[in-house]
């Protein structure tokens, strides 16, 4: 039963990763040494502004926000790493996560999920979110080549 649930977790961040490609290549695009600011000195306003330019393009409106929080990893022999927490709602569907941020790569961990009207099979549950997120996305007109983004099961 363990590796079962393991299962749809992994498909779950899986499919959630995938449709933020695009965002965490537009967030990687700020200046490191900004994000790091902000989140230390608390100005989640000024981040949530950045993600929310970083999301509009892909997302509809008030589908994917920033949680007013975060975490940074900086240390005088590595490369900084920005967690930022987020938050999915489409569709009676919940999906509490952290968003993380590297210099060549982002992940996504699901910390929480609802789905409203819950099914017995979560299978079920897992397509539900699937189509949430499809149809919380703007369809893309232009493709281009996006560095990959990890879930906490990598891509």
């Amino acid at each position: 039963m363990l590796k079962q649930c393991r299962q749809y977790h992994d498909e779950r961040e899986m499919a959630l990763a995938l449709a933020l490609k695009e965002v965490a290549a537009e967030l990687r695009l700020i200046d490191a040494v900004d994000l790091v600011a902000f989140i230390r000195t608390g100005q989640f306003g000024n981040v949530r502004s950045l993600v929310n330019a970083s999301t509009e393009m892909y997302f509809k409106p008030g589908t994917m926000s920033f949680a007013d929080s975060g975490d940074v990893t900086l240390n005088w022999t590595g490369e900084p790493s920005v967690v930022l927490n987020m938050q999915f709602h489409h569709r009676r569907v919940d999906v509490f996560f952290r968003l993380l941020l590297e210099s060549e790569q982002a992940g996504v961990e699901i910390e929480y999920i609802t789905f409203g009207g819950k099914s017995p099979d979560p299978a079920e549950d897992t397509r539900h979110l699937i189509d949430a997120i499809a149809d919380a996305r703007f369809a893309l007109a232009v493709c281009r080549h996006e560095p990959a983004v990890k879930s906490a099961t990598r891509i």
